[in-house]
Order: structure tokens, then sequence, then C-alpha cells
């Protein structure tokens, strides 16, 4: 059993510190978007417990794991709040999988881009419309592209402040907290699933790799990324804060 308390895991400024400072400085709506890994599952127990007014939202790709589905129901029933789904659009769907095929975004980065973009960066925009701050559960070491995430950035794309409060922790830090708190987690964590999205991209990591390379790994690279927190140079926004 672990002989810690939940003080012992915040590094100078507690994140639910920050997420509330956040909200007495911007007027307008403020989203989480969750993938319900073990990141968001730590934002989201923040936010319901200090009862921040902050929106949690969710982007059902129609391709996620049983056990996300089972997790999102336990997170309800934990904190006695709704998690709203963005769906995709049903004809970009359709026409996506005619045109690459069902699983055609292992045949090609294009395909998968093409994927990604109708399942969650189409959903993503939807979520954040008329939003002025963005929550994520970016940390500065899940790879090699993530090393600048900052606490605060500005995402010129979307014109939002983009805001990261776990990032400056490592992943043995958020995992510890929700031992210690009662965080529920995917069950799928525990057999090496570092990084989950959808079922058909993503796989267990080997002892070593970095926590990212079960995502998309037939591309050959750790670094993918989905669409969802990079421009249109493919890099991660690094913008300052606004």
């Amino acid at each position: 059993m672990l002989a810690h308390t939940s003080a012992d895991f915040l590094p100078l400024i507690d994140p639910s510190d920050r997420l509330a400072d956040l909200r007495g400085r911007l007027p307008g709506k403020i989203v989480l978007t969750t993938s319900f890994g073990i990141e968001d599952q730590a934002i989201t127990h923040f936010i319901f417990s200090r009862g921040l007014e902050i929106e949690i939202a969710t982007l059902d790709t129609g391709r996620l794991f049983p056990s996300t589905y089972t997790l999102w129901d336990q997170t309800e029933q934990k904190y006695g709040h709704r998690i709203r789904a963005f769906y995709p659009d049903a004809v970009a769907v359709s026409d996506m999988v005619a045109d690459a095929g069902i699983n055609g975004f292992y045949h090609s980065k294009e395909a998968r881009l093409a994927c990604c973009n109708a399942r969650k960066v189409e959903p993503l925009n939807r979520a954040l419309a008329g939003a002025e701050a963005w929550v994520t559960g970016l940390r500065s070491d899940q790879s090699g592209q993530r090393t600048a995430v900052p606490l605060e950035a500005w995402d010129a794309d979307r014109n939002i402040v983009k805001f990261a409060p776990l990032f400056d922790w490592s992943r043995g830090e958020v995992a510890d907290f929700c031992a210690v708190e009662g965080v529920p987690v995917n069950a799928l964590h525990a057999e090496g699933f570092l990084s989950i999205g959808c079922q058909p991209c993503t796989r267990a990591v080997a002892l070593g790799e970095p926590e990212r390379a079960g995502r998309w790994w037939w591309e050959g690279q750790g670094d993918s990324e989905c669409g969802l927190h990079v421009g249109a140079d493919g890099k991660l926004f690094r913008g300052k804060a606004a």
C-alpha cells in the first residue's frame, strides 16, 4: 500500500490551483478534452473535486477500446457528472472509408491522417467552438515532439489559449497521484498500453520503449501525432502565452 498523500505529488504549484487561476483570469468558456488517458483522468479529478466551471468533453471516434467506454461510465458514476461526447460527421466518415477502406490508415500516412481528421480533428473543432481556453493532458516528457510543451500557449490556428496543467509532471507522478486519490484509470494501462487512442491504432509498448511508441507504430516513429496538437506544418504549437 502506498504510504503517500496527494500532496507528495504536487510539484511547486498544485495543478488544481493552476486550473483555478486560469478560470479566474478568463471569463469565457473553458474546455478540457479528455481521451480518458491517465493524465486526463487526473485533470478531470482536479476539476470535479474543486467544482471548477470547466466543461469536459470527449471525442468518440467510433473505434475506441471497450475498456475506454467502461472507464467513461465509471468516471461519470464516481463524480456525478456527465461528459459530453462529440462524434464524427457521418458523411465525412462514410466518404473517407469509401475512399481508403475501413482500415486504410495502415496503408499510407495520408490515409491515416485523413482518418484522424474526420474522426478527431473536426469533432474537436466543434467541441472547442466558442471556447476561450483549451485544457489538455499534454506532458513534456511524453515524446520527443512534446519536450517543449509549456504550461500555457496560444494556439494561433484556433485562436485559443492552450493550457497543460500537468506539463511538468512525470508519468510516475501522475500514476501515483491517481492511485492515492482513487482516480479511475483505464485497465489497459496495467497491460502496457501507456498511451491509449483508437483500438486499431494502439498497441502495448515494450520495456524501454517511449511512452507513445504504441501509437501508429507501423509508421516507424515514436513522435507521430494525430493532428489535434499540431499546426499545418505538422509541428506542435509552441507559441507564447496569450
